[in-house]
């Protein structure tokens, strides 16, 4: 997965939005106010892409165990979080189901009100 392809499926997700809120190099993905995605540019530029996402905890054990490129989150709380290493060796189909799980696990974190807003939303 290139930094194209991540940045248009992140955005592409109901209700996202992006920022900058630690610095200009780390570039978080957002549904209703929380993160769910964040990533250093300069380590794309760098050709060591990697992104952090949020996990169910017994499922990021799992995958940890499973995937040498998956680690406990840089930076983060590592129960809840994992960098994900984009050297090429996952599949972009599974990189997106990694993204698609910590946009919901954020998404249901919501409240009803803020979930109800953004599902009314026309993408």
């Amino acid at each position: 997965m290139n930094l194209e392809t991540y940045y248009e499926y992140c955005l592409s997700k109901k209700g996202v939005s992006e920022h900058f809120p630690f610095d200009e190099n780390t570039l978080v993905f957002k549904v209703g106010g929380k993160m769910f995605a964040l990533s250093s540019l300069s380590q794309w530029e760098k050709n060591e892409p990697s992104v952090n996402l949020k996990c169910d905890p017994e499922r990021a054990q799992e995958l940890r165990a499973e995937y040498d490129e998956i680690k406990p989150g840089f930076h983060m709380s590592k129960v809840h979080w994992n960098t994900v290493a984009l050297n090429g060796s996952l599949s972009t189909a599974f990189v997106r189901e990694l993204i698609d799980h910590s946009y919901e696990l954020v998404f249901k974190s919501l409240t009803k009100k803020i979930q109800n807003e953004i599902i009314e939303l026309e993408n």
